[in-house]
């Protein structure tokens, strides 16, 4: 089976560094896991199944009274699966997350839920939520390969604070069960790779997984992908460069050109990943990936006017995932918009996992919008912004003192 049937959209993307530097493109990609395109959001995992409904009716009863549809619970649930996968597709989150969740109140344990569930937190971003809701999937539906890939995918997603490694090896560890149940999925060798590749392993065995997903499919474009940047880790760039070409070539979808650029980005090609991903808008104005990263490589080369209106549509399309809401803070605060800034931090705050909170509070984030206000001798604003900043890291010295002097 071709890879585009089973996943409408295959790619990997890192996490934005949670370091971003306005001053040096240096600082983009160092942080733990950057070099792993590993991600939800660009990668799509196609939506759960949904089997044949029948309808059942009841008998006509002895007073003549009408028969009615009586739909099973198990048609109910089927119902409401087709109605979240068309509100995913629509990119409907909140209606697709109520379908989800209410199969639940009919079945607790409905492995099929719990992965589209998933699959909805995972376009958005919200990592903790989607790896618990495939972790129930895959507890619930112990052999489905595509909970298990999307698992992978999820807990290679760094985030801040401890715990990555524990992630990282459990993210190896569903990819090698997916490759135990479908040994000739093309999609599950090559997580198997991203899930090495995330702990740090450059080795013979990452290099064969990606080959052996070429192998499977010649025309799969990520694991080409894959398999240069890892070559490009071995000192091989001779090898890897040929090997970005054929991924182009081969990237039909707005996802596939996602992950090409991401891979450039990771390799500090930021400027080549510019026409990269004007293609893919050009085939989805409203892809939040692609507007995501074109608004950082943008914020990368200081085009901070160019890069608002991508990163402001990104979070009208993806109104819950924290990051681009970080980045155009970041970018108002380039522009010395300050009120901006804080309205927008304010926002992230709202849904900001608990470890990305903190660097909320720092310069750029509340604190340096404090700092920004008193430059402009707006001391109430900055005594407020500081004070929103200790909120999200009490007991910061620095802060204290930076409000202590405002006061």
């Amino acid at each position: 089976m071709r890879i585009s049937s089973v996943f409408r959209s295959v790619l990997s993307f890192t996490v934005v560094s949670t370091a971003l530097s306005f001053a040096v493109p240096r600082a983009l990609g160092q942080d733990v896991g950057s070099d792993v395109a590993g991600g939800a959001g660009i990668f799509r995992p196609k939506n759960p199944e949904i089997k044949k409904r029948t309808v059942r009716t009841t008998p006509v009863t002895r007073r003549g009274t009408r028969p009615t549809a009586t739909p099973a619970a198990e048609d109910n649930i089927e119902e409401l699966l087709e109605k979240g996968n068309q509100f995913r597709d629509a990119r409907r989150f909140a209606e697709a997350e109520s379908s989800y969740q209410t199969i639940f109140k009919i079945k607790p344990q409905d492995g099929r839920a719990a992965y589209g569930l998933g699959n909805v937190f995972s376009d958005q971003q919200r990592w903790e939520e989607a790896e618990a809701a495939y972790r129930n999937a895959v507890l619930w539906s112990p052999s489905d390969v595509d909970a298990l890939v999307a698992l992978s995918v999820v807990l290679v997603q760094p985030r801040t604070g401890a715990g990555n490694a524990k992630r990282f090896a459990d993210s190896e560890s569903f990819a090698r069960r997916a490759v135990m149940l479908q040994p000739k999925s093309a999609i599950a060798w090559d997580r198997l790779g991203v899930a090495l590749q995330s702990r740090g392993v450059f080795n013979a065995e990452t290099e064969s997984s990606y080959r052996r997903a070429v192998e499977l499919d010649p025309e799969f474009p990520v694991a080409y992908a894959h398999l240069a940047r890892v070559l490009n880790r071995l000192g091989r760039t001779a090898e890897a460069a040929p090997l970005y070409e054929k991924a182009t070539q081969l990237a039909k979808d707005p996802a596939t050109l996602n992950l090409i650029a991401e891979s450039l980005q990771a390799e500090q090609q930021w400027q080549n990943s510019e026409p990269v991903l004007k293609r893919a808008l050009e085939l989805d104005p409203r892809n939040p990936n692609a507007l995501y990263l074109m608004g950082r490589m943008l914020i990368v080369f200081k085009r901070y006017q160019e890069s608002e209106p991508y990163l402001k549509q990104a979070t009208e399309v993806s109104p819950r995932a924290f990051q681009p809401f970080n980045l155009l803070g970041r970018t108002y605060l380039a522009l010395d918009r300050f009120e901006d800034a804080e309205v927008t931090y304010e926002r992230a705050a709202g849904f900001a996992p608990a470890g990305d909170r903190k660097q909320l509070a720092g310069l750029y984030g509340f604190s340096g919008v404090g700092d920004g206000y008193l430059k402009a001798k707006n001391k109430a604003a900055a005594a407020r912004a500081y004070r929103r900043a200790l909120e999200l890291d009490p007991g910061n010295k620095e802060l204290e003192d930076k409000l202590a002097r405002v006061r």
